[in-house]
């Protein structure tokens, strides 16, 4: 047999994932990692590269165990990651400084930025497709402000993807799907330019090589292969960023492919043929994993948080449930849910909101007019009302990109922890007015890596063949086309009362849910 070995570097956890060349899921282990803030610097979420590195050599050792397979019958390894998170490198190789993509602390950056020119991050979003949001310009230029021994020992800098790999391999690059999420990218062209740093009036000159998904980075080592088990000279490929590499595990890499990685966030990835901007700046445009591709990227704020902050603050009694039987908490939360009408009896979800890249915001999280008769408003009912909040907002994201490509999709496939929950996916299938597609495979992320590792390993003959090989289908949710209709008008109110609920936020007179660095409202 011929397995492929993945890693996945989440936001709070990294799990080692073993495939079959069939893209069955052999075997998966999976540790927590928490992000620390340094208490010096509010907002801060630093990487912790050595205690992290030794948790992921605990996921090789656990998924080798597990699998019971012969190491030498693994043919590729690959990674892949969150976006926005990087390493910083100096000259001899060495780690300097590292953060999480929830890293916030330059706020007083960001906002120097937007002062110097007004125009500045519009410019630069007609190069890269990015914004100050998420980027990494702000944190480069905090790290200039507050830790400039550390900007002089710059050398080079990587995504947290290509950092894994680099610690594979001894190969500093990066790729471009995650790569271009710095903002260091143009993006037609695939790979940095320094123009943008110096329009920040930052000199950076310690862009390591970019390489395409799959491309042989180099072997495993002795010294590797000793402390991890893996055997020595399996072959190990460049990687890239989760949502891109998701999209290829569920084959979305034809023209107007549309994807929705539902997670932590939820990722909308439209497959494009050539970059398009949006005049209004509201949406990202991104390389995608597969080469002369690239991807209209919409982003929802925490629905995957927001459901775990329900389950762990208000459902105690499901999850002592899930824990007798076995089942999962979210399953019986469903099952409670499945006849709660459409509205969730009027209740009024205020979590993520549509997007908007260049004024990103978010209003204080709140349940809306609720009612006090426990028959129509309870668990289950704010329960659906998340559930439906995220697909609004999904709904209302896809409108954005309509408004400026003219595409609707006809159908968008559905993968992630969310695409688990049969209510969510229906929900989603209501709120959008077309057929959701399910693959086997929910975890696509991993898989998509694992097809572009198989396929420069020479696993596959050719993309199409590896997706036809590994990707199968679920099922496919038909809309209900009533419930769609009461859905636009849910949808329409919903907006007016975000609108409302939003200036209170910006108003100071509640709390936003998240801000973007910098913004001044």
């Amino acid at each position: 047999m011929e397995y492929i070995l993945v890693f996945d570097a989440g936001t709070g956890s990294v799990r080692a994932v073993l495939f079959d060349k069939q893209g069955r899921h052999v075997a998966t282990s999976q540790f927590e990692w928490t992000h620390i803030e340094d208490p010096r610097y509010p907002d801060s979420m630093d990487f912790d590269v050595k205690k992290n590195w030794e948790i992921i050599l605990n996921c090789i050792s656990e998924v080798l165990k597990q699998s019971g397979i012969h190491p030498k019958d693994i043919k590729a390894i690959s990674a892949t990651s969150m976006r926005e998170g990087f390493v910083l490198y100096d000259k001899n190789g060495n780690e300097i400084w590292a953060c999480a993509n929830v890293d916030a602390r330059a706020i007083n950056e960001a906002k120097e930025l937007k002062n110097r020119d007004s125009n500045l991050e519009k410019k630069l979003y007609q190069l890269s497709g990015q914004t100050f949001a998420l980027g990494a310009l702000p944190r480069l230029l905090w790290i200039k402000n507050n830790q400039p021994d550390v900007f002089e020992k710059i050398a080079a800098i990587t995504m947290l993807n290509d950092w894994i790999l680099y610690k594979l391999t001894n190969n500093l690059q990066v790729d471009p799907s995650n790569g271009c999420t710095t903002g260091l990218f143009d993006l037609k062209k695939r790979t940095w330019t320094p123009a943008i740093a110096e329009a920040c009036q930052l000199k950076i000159n310690f862009f390591p090589q970019v390489n395409e998904a799959g491309k042989l980075l180099g072997t495993i080592p002795e010294s590797i292969a000793q402390s991890t088990g893996l055997a020595k000279g399996t072959p190990v490929m460049s990687g890239g960023g989760d949502a891109q590499l998701a999209s290829v595990g569920v084959g979305a890499i034809n023209e107007g492919d549309t994807f929705i990685c539902g997670g932590s966030f939820w990722q909308q990835e439209i497959t494009i043929q050539e970059p398009v901007i949006d005049p209004y700046h509201r949406f990202r445009i991104n390389c995608h994993a597969v080469q002369n591709l690239w991807q209209i990227e919409t982003i929802a704020f925490f629905p995957g948080l927001v459901m775990r902050w329900f389950r762990d603050a208000f459902c105690e009694t499901e999850k002592l449930d899930a824990l007798k039987t076995g089942r999962d908490a979210y399953d019986i939360l469903e099952e409670k849910a499945k006849d709660v009408p459409v509205g969730s009896n009027g209740i009024i979800p205020i979590f993520s909101n549509v997007m908007d890249y260049i004024s990103w915001r978010h209003a204080a999280p709140s349940f809306l007019n609720l009612t006090i008769d426990p028959n129509k408003t309870g668990k289950r009912e704010m329960f659906k009302s998340i559930q439906e909040n995220a697909a609004l907002v999904t709904f209302g994201n896809l409108k954005i990109v309509e408004e400026v490509t003219g595409h609707y999709p006809k159908e968008v496939i559905f993968a992630g922890g969310a695409s688990k929950g049969s209510l969510w996916s229906q929900t989603l299938a209501d709120v959008l007015g077309i057929p959701v597609r399910i693959p086997v495979e929910k975890e696509a992320a991993a898989l998509g890596t694992a097809i572009m590792a198989g396929l420069g390993a020479g696993l596959y003959s050719n993309l199409e063949t590896a997706i036809a090989q590994t990707v199968k289908w679920e099922k496919i949710l038909s809309p209900n086309l009533e419930n769609h209709q009461k859905y636009l008008k849910i949808y329409e109110n919903w907006r007016k009362v975000y609108a409302k609920q939003l200036t209170l936020a910006d108003k100071g007179m509640t709390n936003h849910m998240w801000i973007a660095p910098g913004l001044n409202v």
